[in-house]
């Protein structure tokens, strides 16, 4: 599970007497809190994710929109794309409005709507809870996260250990959530069961929404029963930078998260009036123009103020270099929800040992693999100090890492065929196998790499290009999968690990010069 899914906030005592508090496994009880809260929350946005594209381009017949896989895939990529975006505005709206206790609230409340709105099995409500998930998730997901870092003091040895704790949580949700949204939506025995009840088998995938806001609305239920457990953590509103760059900063940030609002809005009345036919084609090409746009707003400010030390300057660059890195990724890595998952559905045999199971199990395979083998990483890199590789070497390492497991499903593309012929599920667990092995060598060094090497008085505002990143990959995931019909397999599979590849090697072949570059920070 992506390590965007973490933001660290500032440490600060959120409790009375946070160092005496070790209720929650040697930990402060507000951790449970959170960490009950974000595993929920995680289940639903997974549980989601894992049947959305699958919905989208199952027949009309069998319950699906019956969209082709260019539509459908634009949709995604658009959806997961405004997501992470969203986040930006969503960490300014509590430093200067909610407070973080108040924006995860009403994030999660708006996450659940759009949930249950998906749940109507009526097009209509489509577009609209995809939107409300948008719009919550911007406002839960950075806010949730920097409140754990509040539960402890400045100098608090146990709070990276928290941190690890609540990611636990995070992937435990990930893992959850597509075990049953997919069994809801695609088990067989389920959809009898369903007719058994004198309803229509073909809305069991509306059942998998429902089940997605059912998970939500757990973790609202465990966040205001646990609210007493925080302290003052979140509480007030003001924790934004105070410096003049990172305060323009945010305020580009709300201004683009305020447009695309109205945009959304505006697009759905119109939409819904018959003033104006709004695509699915159309919001992905103002998406990726407004990404584009704001990609080089972003840096365009920071490259021309003139304040930077030449350090700094410096410095700056290799974040640029980072934010290429982990755009290309992002890219890659997260084609789990679209191109594999509809090569799960489509391409491969899904039984193991005589059990047949739904082709939207496969998401839950990168959480299980991350609790298996995070822990394993840490130790490695503990264990080598001084000789573990650089950050630049460990990107490369992450970027191949992406590319191989493209080379591997090309592979199991030319088992499939022209004739589609099923193949074996181990292939794709493989694949989610090299991936979490190359996630775990890019995305936690990434995330530390960013915040060590901003300037001190944009360190928080450089949580935005993480997002950024995350963003703009993700935007291209779901745009790969429009090709997913029009080229054959193999060759889509080969011109995706491409790019990967290439930076992969660049990265490795610059990464001395690179690490110069970043003046002591590994």
């Amino acid at each position: 599970m992506s390590m965007s899914d973490v933001q660290g906030g500032p440490g600060q005592i959120g409790l009375g007497d946070a160092a005496q508090d070790r209720a929650f496994f040697g930990h402060p009880r507000g951790l449970s809190t959170l960490f009950f809260s974000e595993m929920w929350e995680r289940f639903s946005y997974y549980g989601l994710r894992a049947l959305l594209i699958l919905f989208m381009t199952a027949s009309v017949a069998n319950g699906g929109m019956g969209l082709d896989v260019a539509t459908a895939g634009a949709v995604y990529g658009t959806y997961t794309a405004m997501v992470y975006l969203m986040s930006v505005p969503g960490g300014w709206l509590a430093d200067k409005v909610f407070g973080q206790r108040k924006a995860v609230l009403y994030g999660g409340v708006l996450i659940a709507c759009g949930h249950f709105s998906l749940a109507v099995p009526v097009n209509g409500f489509f577009p609209l809870g995809l939107v409300l998930i948008v719009l919550g998730t911007g406002l839960l997901k950075p806010n949730i996260s920097a409140m754990v870092g509040q539960l402890y003091a400045a100098q608090d040895e146990r709070r990276d250990a928290g941190f690890s704790i609540f990611y636990m949580g995070i992937n435990m949700g990930g893992f959850l959530g597509p075990l049953i949204t997919g069994y809801l939506a695609q088990n067989a025995g389920f959809r009898t069961m369903l007719e058994g009840w004198g309803m229509d088998p073909n809305n069991a995938w509306h059942w998998g929404f429902g089940a997605a806001g059912v998970g939500m609305t757990l973790g609202l239920i465990q966040y205001v029963r646990g609210g007493g457990t925080l302290g003052t953590a979140g509480v007030e509103a003001g924790g934004a930078p105070t410096t003049e760059l990172a305060t323009k900063f945010r305020k580009q940030a709300l201004t683009y998260g305020a447009i695309a609002v109205v945009v959304l809005l505006l697009a759905a009345m119109a939409n819904a009036t018959g003033i104006i036919t709004v695509t699915p084609l159309l919001i992905r090409d103002v998406a990726g123009y407004s990404l584009l746009v704001i990609t080089v707003v972003f840096f365009g400010m920071l490259f021309t103020d003139k304040s930077w030390t030449a350090q700094e300057r410096g410095r700056l660059w290799i974040i640029f270099v980072f934010f290429v890195a982990v755009a290309i990724f992002w890219s890659v890595f997260d084609q789990a929800g679209s191109t594999l998952n509809l090569f799960a559905d489509r391409n491969t045999e899904n039984t193991l040992f005589g059990f047949e199971f739904p082709s939207a199990w496969f998401q839950s395979l990168n959480s299980l693999f991350i609790i298996m083998f995070a822990p394993l990483f840490a130790m490695v890199w503990i264990k080598l100090g001084p000789r573990q590789p650089s950050s630049p070497v460990k990107f490369a390492m992450g970027l191949i890492g992406a590319a191989a497991g493209f080379w591997i499903m090309a592979l199991a593309a030319m088992q499939s065929g022209p004739g589609n012929t099923l193949v074996s599920p181990m292939w794709l667990v493989f694949v989610y196998l090299v991936h979490t092995w190359a996630e775990l060598c890019i995305s936690p060094v990434g995330l530390s790499s960013m915040s060590k090497l901003a300037p001190a008085k944009i360190v928080g505002a450089m949580m935005g290009v993480w997002f950024l990143g995350a963003s703009v990959g993700n935007f291209f995931a779901g745009q790969m999968s429009a090709y997913y019909e029009e080229m054959s397999l193999v060759q889509l599979f080969g011109v995706v690990s491409l790019m990967p590849m290439i930076a992969g090697i660049i990265m490795y072949l610059c990464a001395k010069r690179i690490t110069e570059m970043m003046g002591g920070v590994r």
